[in-house]
């Protein structure tokens, strides 16, 4: 299960952290670390140096410029966050994340994601709702900051934990066997760009007054686990939609000419 896991950091500011990283994750197992956009040296002296004998974790780590990239493969993606936002979402502690991994990782093409922000602002609103679920740990409320490479121990020790643990014939997140692998994260994205153009062509979506649609719509299919014959489905209805609603347009602007 572990080896399915990849720990994502965003906008990283300080390579130590980075090391640190390294380190914890070394410490529990994980070996797949990927930076996005970091905003210092990487593969520095200082980041090998803090990763105390996982110096291999810090080469071996992929540098994405997105979380898109970064995640794309992935068929299960988990945000940490420590703020409250206007929209709730799925939130997890620590040990119910653990829990629920040995069945988002049961299946053959699974593959899943712990993203963590930056240091000083964390993960924005957009890079939360491209999650299917956040996890908070619940730290001291009148000391709350916790170091970034401590934040990715506690969750890996959780996950590891999990792991050893699991059934070997651990469920899938749907309890039985599913007949088709999950929608990766690329499948999701494309599958929301068309959804947002659908829902704008047939004037049932406003881009210019949005009000949260396409967040409370992206949080509802996140939570649905689609899975990729699910997501064939939902791409033909929306071709469907796009097709009948183009040829009313043309008739329209056929009797109008006429």
């Amino acid at each position: 299960m572990l080896d399915k896991l990849r720990i994502v950091l965003i906008g990283t500011s300080h390579p130590g952290n980075i090391g640190g990283t390294a380190r914890a994750m070394h410490n529990m197992g994980l070996a797949d670390l990927a930076l996005v956009a970091p905003r210092c040296e990487v593969y520095g002296a200082e980041s090998h140096a803090r990763a105390s004998g996982a110096d291999a974790l810090v080469s071996n780590a992929k540098v994405y410029a997105t979380l898109e990239e970064a995640v794309g493969d992935c068929t299960f993606v988990v945000g940490a966050s420590a703020r409250v936002r206007h929209l709730p979402w799925p939130m997890l502690t620590p040990r119910a994340l653990g829990e629920r991994l040995p069945g988002e990782c049961a299946p053959e093409a699974a593959q899943a994601a712990l993203v963590f922000g930056r240091e000083d602002s964390g993960m924005t609103n957009g890079e939360l709702q491209r999650c299917h679920a956040h996890v908070h740990i619940p730290t001291n409320p009148d000391f709350s900051s916790l170091n970034l490479a401590a934040a990715v121990q506690v969750l890996a020790y959780e996950c590891r934990l999990a792991a050893l643990g699991a059934d070997d014939a651990a469920d899938t997140p749907f309890g039985v066997e599913w007949d088709n692998p999950p929608a990766s994260h690329d499948d999701l994205e494309r599958f929301f760009a068309h959804l947002e153009q659908t829902l704008t062509e047939i004037d049932f979506h406003d881009p210019d007054n949005p009000r949260q649609l396409m967040a409370r719509l992206r949080r509802l299919f996140m939570r649905s686990h689609i899975d990729s014959m699910e997501m064939n489905i939902l791409r033909g209805i929306l071709g469907a939609v796009n097709k009948q609603s183009r040829a009313l347009a043309r008739q329209e602007s056929h009797d109008g000419n006429g």
